[in-house]
């Protein structure tokens, strides 16, 4: 079972953050990177994250020992990029985004009914808030509870500019009261599909060639109404400049709820899979995701 492993709260104290994100004011980010690489990546190696990232090059991409090994190294650096350019939007700084289907987010934006955008632990997502801008209707997120307040504070500094709202994921899965409220509201809701959180209720699917689970929670949720969905990634393509994929997600209203959930939940993978293919080293899921 692909249970959550990772506390996932960005690494460092407040003070940390607070002294990074004045430095990124006046340093230009890819000095940052090369110090990270050289300092940073590999005392991270060692961590137990590290032999989770190795078989899923090892296994997923059939790679000898010393290819996933170059691999790991190579993804564990492109984490970092992400993590940096986080802090360096905090700091003001921004990065050229290239959008690809922002059609289908605008005319759902459009629409008065809610619509669902599924997300996962790939690239770079938190860039979706401050790009898919709505006016007529607020973004909501459902981001992890436990973060740290600094990098909190930040990201509400950020999203108050782009009509966006972040929902804690809570364990005793309280969120889902605000969630009924958001969909009856007729607002947009993302949530991640690529992780178990609080409810251990899971679809086993075929993902990158091996026996994966898969959240049931956001494919009930967008099927219980007859919602439209959307499939969005946000990857690094350069040291300056993301893409983002808008990828609408298609299932039979018709049939049955859970034909509807099954159908959902293999397109969204499907959909994911085709984005990993395209990047695969930027990965990030420091866990056993597969069975």
């Amino acid at each position: 079972m692909a249970a959550k492993q990772w506390d996932g709260t960005t690494y460092g104290t407040s003070w940390m953050h607070r002294w990074l994100i004045w430095l990124l004011r006046r340093i230009d980010v890819r000095v940052f990177y090369v110090f990270s690489y050289i300092f940073v990546v590999p005392p991270c190696l060692l961590r137990s994250g590290y032999k989770f990232i190795y078989r899923y090059f090892r296994d997923q991409w059939n790679l000898n020992p010393i290819h996933a090994f170059c691999k790991t190294y190579i993804q564990h650096c492109k984490f970092a990029q992400v993590v940096i350019d986080k802090f360096a939007m905090y700091a003001g700084k921004r990065f050229e985004i290239e959008i690809d289907g922002f059609k289908h987010f605008q005319k759902l934006a459009e629409q008065p009914k809610a619509f669902i955008l599924l997300s996962a632990h790939v690239g770079n997502y938190e860039i979706a808030g401050y790009s898919l801008i709505a006016k007529n209707k607020r973004f909501n997120a459902l981001v992890f509870f436990g973060e740290k307040d600094s990098v909190m504070t930040n990201r509400n500094k950020m999203f108050a500019e782009t009509n966006v709202r972040m929902i804690p994921i809570r364990e005793d899965m309280s969120h889902m009261f605000l969630i009924n409220e958001i969909l009856s509201n007729g607002e947009t809701l993302s949530m991640p599909a690529d992780r178990l959180f609080g409810s251990n209720k899971a679809l086993t699917l075929n993902f990158l060639g091996g026996e994966a689970e898969f959240p049931m929670g956001p494919f009930s949720v967008t099927t219980m109404r007859s919602l439209d969905a959307l499939a969005v990634n946000v990857m690094k393509i350069s040291a300056t400049k993301y893409k983002i994929y808008v990828t609408p997600l298609y299932y039979d209203k018709e049939v049955s709820r859970k034909k509807q959930v099954e159908q959902l939940a293999r397109a969204y993978v499907a959909e994911l899979e085709r984005i990993v293919k395209l990047y695969p080293t930027q990965w990030y899921n420091f866990f056993k995701f597969w069975k």
